[in-house]
């Protein structure tokens, strides 16, 4: 008898925990889930102010984590109100007003960049046009959980287990939104699906302040943790902004290392911080699936492989280094973060503890992104924050001689590379440069040092800064290379080992190239003749003369995009042409005669417009040009506004009677040809694509992708009849790129299945 009225408390308690643990989960799945999905969706509505430069999502990141440090000290404000009202009523009401301020858009007055200060100019358009709603967002997470704490239930005490769920929804918001979102849905579409999501937050969190007021007062007090848990000392605090700080300037420093040495495929971009996403999801969980010791174990190793990669270079082996690069950074992050879920004080230091967290990701993207970008004239951060992770290690780790897991791990991992290097070529130039050789020597005694000696981490650290200081200083063995660093990336002008030739990279690809030796080594004399992809035989060479012809006179011709200056020697006496480009150290490299000439040679008084085609070339009069040359990419990467139904019309009307636009969309990771085709369709003008190998390669002369669009076919000439280009109809069913759409997924696919390739 009087055991029913136990049971049924027992089983009421029991339901009411089961509903406090689902809303809550889902209130902080959510939240995540937008904060995560609006940082793509907004920065691709930014990306083309600024030329779609990587660097935009690296001041983004910079805002993202500087404004996730204000949302964690509000919310560590908040939770020392003493009312139990007042937190959960100022929250719903500044969740309400940033509703008020959606769907998102860019703020007014926002529309064009200056001419300089791009960083600070981006900072200050996130925080008018995004900066409410997101702040909101990012005091959900440690408000939630300290809430949760409150609400008595029994997982109260430790509820770290909730941010792994949040980094759940973070880490699937990330990867859905290239694969799922992006390929589907029109920006105007996803930013709708948005602001609704944001309305099914405020429903969730109001719930879960509803659960907080309906708990017990008395639970209520003595929930929030162990009342004798010692506060955090400073020096742990510190600490824990160091571990924090590191992989989270990582993150930055190679997701620039991947877009600009290696390859910029932007769908890239997302994947570093997709790991980065998911290590904060291991280590939170109750039973780490990857323990903490092994990955202490594998830290120095992959501090290594890094310092080995960065000596073997990209170049040849994208394969090897894109994944080893991720995979040593997943490994040092983890490590990192590892060691932050190993020291998390007790509940009561909850808001504190995301708070310093916050902080330290802050410092470490403002170092990243902000910092060193002017700071240094190559990716310098990187080998910077190697050598600092190596000083993450706790001070005092055990060996791992006996961990048979581990060094079966790594045995595996170390055969995988091997037969991977071989496949790819990469052991024979690793054998062959002495280089590699010596940094690598250092950089595998570091790794033994740190693993069978219990070398304090300083001289860990030590050992590692040395072989990246060698890096920097060893003599490359591919001749001379001089870097220039700007907003829009990092350019490299290497001179080949013999002088003869100087090349212009982006990434692993050639921007440019000038032959100034003969072969007999006699300096090369007169006008210089434009080589790499605007040789007179190869497609945009072609596309010149054909246009040329057809006038029967001089040509007034707009160029976007001025890489070594090549196309400067196609003009001809008595032609006008126009250079739109966006980033000013370029145009001072192509002046320099140091490195190249053909401006020098050739159009000596050219007087480049300077700032983002799209928004500077539309200024220009219409019906102006008899041929426009759109060649804006850098690297692989592409300013996809530049390739849009819009910027097409934009080309259109540019355009004298018989004018044609000609695109050069050579690129190894998108198929752009069918985007050309399609964008020129949709504007009524008909396509014709070149592509033939050029098997020259050895004299810097490359083969390359081109599309020529006009309006009717005689507008071509010669082009045509000429069995070397092929008449293209836009693809059945391939969804045209606009403003409010693009599909960079669905290009790489096309690249993989495309035949002949």
């Amino acid at each position: 008898m009087n055991s029913m009225p136990s049971e049924t408390t027992g089983q009421l308690s029991g339901a009411r925990n089961a509903l406090v643990l689902s809303v809550y989960t889902a209130a902080i799945f959510t939240s995540a889930l937008l904060l995560f999905s609006v940082q793509p969706l907004f920065t691709k509505m930014v990306l083309p102010r600024l030329g779609g430069s990587p660097a935009v999502w690296s001041v983004a990141m910079v805002f993202f984590q500087s404004l996730l440090l204000g949302g964690y000290a509000y919310a560590h404000y908040l939770m020392t109100l003493k009312s139990r009202v007042a937190p959960i009523a100022i929250h719903l009401a500044l969740l309400v007003v940033a509703l008020l301020t959606l769907p998102l858009s860019i703020a007014g007055g926002w529309g064009e960049p200056p001419a300089s200060g791009y960083a600070v100019w981006l900072l200050g358009l996130f925080a008018v046009s995004i900066g409410l709603p997101f702040f909101a967002l990012a005091a959900n997470n440690p408000m939630l959980q300290a809430w949760f704490v409150r609400t008595g239930h029994p997982d109260g005490p430790d509820p770290y287990f909730l941010y792994a769920s949040s980094n759940i929804g973070s880490f699937l918001a990330l990867l859905s939104y290239p694969v799922l979102l992006e390929p589907v849905f029109t920006l105007r579409t996803q930013n709708l699906i948005w602001t609704w999501g944001y309305g099914v937050l405020i429903v969730l969190i109001a719930a879960c302040g509803a659960l907080l007021l309906r708990s017990p007062p008395m639970v209520v007090a003595n929930a929030a943790g162990d009342d004798h848990a010692p506060a955090p000392s400073w020096p742990l605090r510190l600490r824990w902004i160091f571990l924090a700080a590191v992989p989270s300037g990582l993150l930055i420093a190679v997701t620039a290392h991947i877009s600009t040495d290696v390859a910029a495929a932007p769908l890239l971009w997302v994947l570093p911080l997709s790991l980065y996403l998911l290590t904060w999801v291991l280590v939170f969980q109750s039973r780490p699936l990857l323990p903490h010791r092994w990955m202490l174990a594998l830290q120095p190793l992959a501090i290594a492989g890094v310092i080995v990669l960065l000596a073997i270079g990209g170049e040849q082996n994208l394969l090897l280094t894109l994944g080893g690069h991720q995979l040593c950074f997943f490994i040092i992050a983890m490590a990192c973060h590892g060691e932050l879920a190993r020291t998390r004080p007790a509940a009561r230091y909850l808001t504190g503890f995301y708070v310093a967290l916050s902080f330290g990701g802050m410092v470490g993207g403002l170092f990243a992104g902000l910092i060193a970008p002017y700071a240094f004239s190559w990716i310098a951060e990187y080998p910077i924050l190697l050598a600092l992770a190596a000083l993450c290690r706790p001070p005092h780790t055990s060996t791992v001689r006996g961990n048979a897991v581990v060094w079966l791990l790594v045995v595996l991992a170390a055969l995988a590379l091997i037969g991977l290097s071989f496949r790819t070529g990469a052991i024979t130039e690793f054998l062959e440069s002495e280089r590699v050789w010596v940094i690598s020597a250092i950089a595998v005694a570091a790794a033994a040092l740190a693993l069978f000696l219990r070398t304090d981490r300083w001289r860990f650290a030590a050992v590692v800064a040395l072989g990246l200081v060698l890096l920097r200083v060893y003599p490359a063995d591919n001749g001379r290379v001089e870097t220039v660093r700007s907003f829009f990336g990092v350019h490299k002008i290497v001179v080949t080992p013999d002088g003869q030739y100087h090349v212009l990279m982006h990434g692993t690809t050639i921007h440019g190239a000038e032959k100034f030796l003969n072969d007999d080594g006699s300096p090369v004399q007169g006008r210089p003749e434009p080589i790499s992809y605007y040789h007179k035989d190869g497609g945009i060479g072609r596309a010149i003369a054909a246009i040329r012809e057809r006038k029967g006179g001089p040509i007034r011709v707009a160029v976007i995009g001025l890489g070594s200056g090549s196309l400067a020697c196609q003009s001809q006496p008595g032609e006008d042409w126009t250079f739109f480009e966006i980033d000013q150290t370029m145009v001072d490299t192509a002046r320099d005669p140091r490195y190249f000439t053909f401006i020098s040679a050739c159009e000596p008084n050219m007087k480049p417009v300077i700032g983002d085609a799209r928004l500077t070339f539309a200024k220009e009069p219409d019906g102006a040009y008899d041929l426009i040359v759109v060649d804006a990419y850098s690297s692989d990467a592409i300013p996809i506004h530049l390739a849009t139904e819009e910027a097409m019309a934009i080309y259109k009307a540019k355009l004298a009677p018989q004018g044609a636009v000609v695109m050069h969309v050579s690129n190894r990771h998108l198929d752009l040809e069918s985007v050309a085709v399609g964008i020129a369709e949709e504007n009524d003008l008909k396509s014709w694509v070149y592509n033939e190998d050029s098997g020259r390669d050895a004299e810097y002369i490359f083969t390359t992708d081109v599309v020529i669009s006009a309006r009717e076919e005689a507008d071509v000439g010669r082009i045509a009849s000429d069995p070397k280009w092929a008449f293209t109809e836009a693809t059945e069913g391939q969804r045209v790129w606009t403003d409010d759409y693009s599909n960079v997924l669905g290009a790489v696919w096309r690249r993989l299945v495309k035949p002949d390739e």
